[in-house]
């Protein structure tokens, strides 16, 4: 993944990817529940409502009810999530922060109940990810094009390449491409520079749809975004 570690300072109004693994490399998904759990704390604090009484990880695994759970407040204000995809051992978030503080609030609750849940259900004690999550702000569009691609490739390693939309259901590719949709994920700030206007500010018109731009970098995942990490360094 990008290496480029985290800022201590964010700004209000800006996109960053954030990403993080587990320690030593482990896996912090190892089933489906683990995944549905995970995801459904992102909708439960970026969701417009949220009007639900029980705690997240009771209602997406009910025999797993938290010991001390992290006060649920939305962020739906503060945060946008653009793009997300949950590997084994890490996962990536590409969002617009519009408080200074939004990603602080948002990664804090969600890694200390997460963390809580997956102790508790595999019976271990300590650390789960490796260190602080890693933010990387996002200069430019063409860099946020590109890392939006990045992240919807990373299941490559474990899917079929002619099935990538369908086999990895634990990214955000889907709500992309119209097979899902939710008010609590963004994809319109990265599509809309598909719409194929007159002008456009970064080269997309070659790609009639995000789905061609996407498929498009199956051979080389990395390649324009290692370049555009160097750039905007």
């Amino acid at each position: 993944m990008p290496a480029r570690n985290s800022l201590k300072i964010f700004a209000e109004n800006a996109y960053y990817h954030i990403y993080n693994r587990g320690v030593e490399k482990r896996d912090i998904f190892i089933d489906n529940q683990d995944y549905k759990v995970f995801l459904h704390l992102l909708k439960y604090y970026l969701s417009e409502k949220n009007e639900a009484i029980n705690h997240p990880i009771e209602i997406a695994a009910p025999n797993n009810k938290p010991i001390r759970p992290r006060p649920l407040k939305n962020l739906n204000r503060e945060i946008d999530l653009i793009a997300y995809c949950l590997m084994p051992n890490h996962f990536h978030l590409l969002v617009k922060q519009k408080t200074k503080d939004g990603i602080t609030k948002l990664m804090r609750a969600i890694s200390t109940t997460y963390a809580m849940y997956f102790n508790r259900r595999y019976n271990r004690q300590g650390t789960l990810f490796q260190g602080r999550y890693k933010a990387v702000i996002i200069k430019n569009d063409s860099y946020l094009l590109h890392l939006s691609r990045y992240i919807h490739l990373n299941p490559l390693s474990l899917v079929t390449r002619t099935d990538l939309v369908t086999s990895w259901p634990y990214s955000s590719y889907q709500y992309y491409i119209g097979y899902k949709k939710a008010d609590w994920i963004k994809p319109e700030i990265v599509l809309k520079f598909f719409e194929r206007p007159d002008w456009s500010p970064i080269p997309t018109e070659k790609f009639s749809t995000y789905s061609d731009f996407v498929k498009a970098g199956i051979k080389n995942p990395t390649k324009d975004i290692e370049k555009l990490i160097i750039e905007n360094d």
